[in-house]
């Protein structure tokens, strides 16, 4: 197609702090300003994956790459039905991708579902600013000239912290993936739950029933399953009531259970053990973590910006930590003393070693065939 001319746009954030670009698709969309959590991804590849990991539902995702969309997309690598992010900002935008296997131009994927993208800013200089304030509210716009505007309407957007976000992002019906030669039964409580996850349980011949995010334990149950997943998932752990709940009969109950992510936090809060939020979270696909069962390191993908609270975490005697993140020794992964519990805050499914910690998907089978 032929590409509009690139307007002049900017990325506010709740600080004051502006940097200006252009935007190479707002003649394509109906909504040219957008507000979310201002975060970055440190990936080299994989942006399609990030921009439709349900994780990020409410986030203006930063690229750190230099350069994004130049191999296009295609529709099998989706993590999710359709994009998530709030709105993209990067460094030099491609408008013309090459690869063998694409579908379409991330400029038409990303304009058809009316998502702003934000090119030519100066990527660094932004980072480095959330590196060092930490995560922050924004907005991206073309109203480069409503900028009084635009701070009254950013003043007024609820905080990450404490928001519940996985009622938008969870599947509003109940749904199976299953087949005649399966041998496990799992139910999996879908807080945003990514596409590969449900993979990789498929692969291992598990059944599926996928269950909406306000599902009971009994609901679960009575699919009769020999297992519960609990997913990852976007925004705060602590107001998910009923998740907590569901994980903590779980425990109680001994049933086995495994959970990623925001499944982690949510298992941690069954156990009265806190989660707090990150100064600017973990995002990328390089992120170091050591099994300290094994001895042996992982390199891992991770996104989220709640994390357990360690030295409550070490306090517990509910808890074996597993896992620990070798950035800034937080808590990447734990199982529960004397229950069929463990969980882990990365996503062994990304692959970005490739196969560094697929070895839990693994020991989730072990689980329930012991």
């Amino acid at each position: 197609m032929k590409y509009q001319q690139k307007k002049d746009a900017l990325v506010l954030l709740e600080d004051g702090s502006v940097f200006y670009g252009k935007s190479p698709n707002a003649s394509s969309i109906s909504t040219t300003t957008s507000f979310g959590e201002a975060c970055f991804n440190t990936g080299m590849t994989g942006y399609q994956e990030i921009f439709t990991d349900p994780s990020y539902f409410g986030q203006i995702m930063i690229t750190t790459n230099a350069h994004i969309g130049n191999y296009g997309t295609n529709s099998e690598e989706s993590e999710s039905s359709s994009p998530k992010i709030a709105g993209l900002v990067c460094k030099n935008f491609s408008f013309n991708p090459s690869r063998v296997n694409m579908d379409k131009s991330l400029h038409d994927f990303l304009s058809e579902t009316n998502l702003l993208i934000i090119c030519d800013v100066d990527t660094r200089a932004l980072v480095e600013h959330i590196r060092e304030h930490g995560a922050m509210n924004a907005v991206i716009s073309t109203d480069v000239h409503k900028i009084d505007e635009l701070k009254s309407e950013l003043a007024k957007q609820p905080s990450m912290n404490g928001l519940a976000l996985a009622n938008q992002v969870s599947t509003k019906k109940v749904y199976e993936l299953s087949d005649e030669s399966d041998l496990y039964k799992v139910a999996v409580l879908d807080l945003g739950v990514k596409h590969n996850i449900l993979r990789h349980l498929k692969n291992r011949k598990c059944s599926l029933k996928v269950f909406p995010w306000d599902s009971t334990f009994e609901d679960l149950q009575n699919y009769n399953p020999d297992a519960l997943f609990i997913s990852n998932g976007p925004g705060d752990p602590t107001p998910l009531k009923n998740a907590i709940n569901v994980a903590k009969k779980a425990i109680e109950t001994n049933f086995p259970m495994f959970g990623i992510c925001l499944g982690q936090q949510i298992i941690s809060l069954a156990l009265d053990i806190p989660t707090e939020k990150m100064h600017h979270g973990h995002r990328g696909i390089n992120h170091p973590v050591l099994n300290l069962e094994t001895g042996k390191g992982e390199i891992t993908s991770q996104n989220h910006g709640f994390v357990v609270a360690k030295e409550a975490a070490e306090k517990s005697e509910l808890i074996q930590i597993t896992h620990k993140h070798l950035n800034d020794d937080s808590i990447a992964g734990f199982r529960v003393k004397n229950k069929k519990c463990f969980c882990v805050q990365y996503h062994p499914e990304a692959g970005p070693g490739p196969n560094d910690a697929t070895y839990l998907f693994d020991d989730f089978i072990k689980l329930m065939a012991n």
